[in-house]
């Protein structure tokens, strides 16, 4: 598998259009796919589960191949359901049945192969080795160090429910000459929803879950936005300009507000020609870097970003937790232990400390240790509270609380140095 992998990233970087990529899609690569999945998975609208497929896993995938090769094969409907969001509203997402998931799987790594050589420096996210903390880091040493008084935040209103089928084929087209691959990118586009019991038309969008939609969002985003800054924006500019995308977020940081607003005023009809829309609301230029002393802050992949001092007056840009992020994961950890009045202690503990530890991988950044510590310190409260009304004598103090908290939980503590400016990660 290596040396095919290898094979499709050497081609796309050697010639203007990659071929024969439907051969990668067999009874190896599909099989390799299969032992990936996890059973845990919330299954598709056929209600198969990788334990049922399982049982004749070698079977059903030679099947599939051979109607793979014959056209016969076409995906099935992706089953809607709704997850709530932090500010209370609900996201939609696609449940593709389990033999599609397989196909979407191997396809998207084929995807994958052939864009990461054509893919921008800029655009991070659904990308090897190309992490949120890559961009942080970004953020914190080009505010920090280059010619920046400005940043455009921008937001694109339901870019997955949006995406045009027709512009995203033409641009896969435009790098692939494999009509049977991207047939079969297109059927899955159509295959359409199933929303209960109703079978509803899928001619915009990808739907979120599919393990395809990811790599097919980039390769939209790359013609729609990457390659446009960087080919005809940055160009015509008189200052200096930095833009950075992570999935369909993004931020431009200019040294010229006026080119920030000529820029911002340009996106409002390059994005609709794709059949996009700029969300107005979530969309401003503010003032930010060393020469602008403001208060302003913007949010960005669950960060705030703000004009602070070091302890010596020396500018510095502060990175901290969004309170709004913040907010909403106390909110979740508080309804969480309402749950366990009733459960093991030890499973309790155990499940607090891998919060908390992924809460520090993520958060655990320079600066920011009073946020994680806040978390911290939330979860160590709300669960003593939890604790004492599960018990109703009160038997359980505090000094035997602290015991039981120290032996389970580790202190917090900063996990990703987004400071040093020699080592400059993704």
């Amino acid at each position: 598998m290596e040396t095919k992998t290898e094979g499709i990233r050497e081609q796309s970087a050697k010639y203007l259009r990659v071929q024969n990529l439907m051969r990668n899609v067999n009874e190896e690569t599909l099989m390799s796919e299969h032992r990936k999945q996890s059973p845990r998975k919330a299954v598709g609208a056929d209600g198969v589960s990788k334990e049922q497929y399982d049982e004749n896993a070698e079977g059903n995938i030679k099947e599939l191949v051979q109607r793979m090769r014959k056209f016969q094969y076409k995906p099935k409907p992706v089953k809607r359901v709704y997850i709530p969001k932090a500010n209370g509203k609900q996201r939609s997402l696609g449940l593709p049945c389990y033999e599609d998931k397989l196909v979407q799987g191997v396809m998207a790594n084929i995807l994958n192969d052939v864009y990461e050589p054509r893919f921008l420096d800029c655009s991070y996210g659904f990308r090897e080795n190309r992490s949120a903390h890559g961009v942080v880091k970004l953020i914190n040493q080009t505010i920090m160090r280059q010619k920046v008084n400005c940043v455009l935040e921008a937001d694109i209103k339901g870019f997955f429910d949006n995406v045009d089928h027709d512009w995203l084929m033409k641009f896969l087209e435009h790098d692939i000459d494999d009509k049977n691959f991207l047939r079969y990118i297109k059927r899955f586009l159509i295959s359409g929803i199933m929303e209960g019991t109703e079978l509803k038309d899928s001619d915009r969008g990808t739907p979120q879950g599919g393990l395809i939609s990811p790599v097919l969002a980039n390769v939209y985003l790359h013609y729609v936005l990457d390659l446009w800054f960087e080919k005809a924006v940055k160009p015509i500019l008189k200052g200096e300009a930095y833009y950075v995308r992570y999935a369909d977020d993004f931020l431009i940081l200019f040294q010229y507000e006026n080119e920030a607003q000529r820029v911002m005023q340009a996106l409002k009809p390059r994005l609709g020609k794709f059949g996009l829309e700029v969300a107005q609301e979530k969309t401003r230029i503010l003032p930010i870097g060393r020469f602008k002393g403001t208060k302003d802050d913007f949010d960005f992949l669950g960060f705030t970003f703000y004009n602070t001092t070091t302890r010596t007056g020396k500018y510095r840009l502060g990175v901290r937790t969004s309170k709004k992020k913040l907010k909403a994961k106390k909110q979740a950890a508080k309804a969480w232990l309402k749950t366990r009045l009733t459960k093991p202690l030890a499973e309790t503990m155990k499940i607090l400390e891998a919060v908390i530890r992924g809460h520090c991988n993520y958060y655990g950044v320079n600066g920011n240790f009073h946020a994680i510590q806040n978390f911290w310190k939330y979860l160590k409260i709300g669960t003593y509270r939890m604790l004492n009304r599960r018990d109703q004598k009160g038997k359980f103090g505090y000094k035997k609380y602290l015991r039981v908290w120290n032996h389970y939980i580790s202190e917090p503590h900063l996990t990703t140095d987004i400071w040093n400016w020699n080592q400059m990660t993704v």
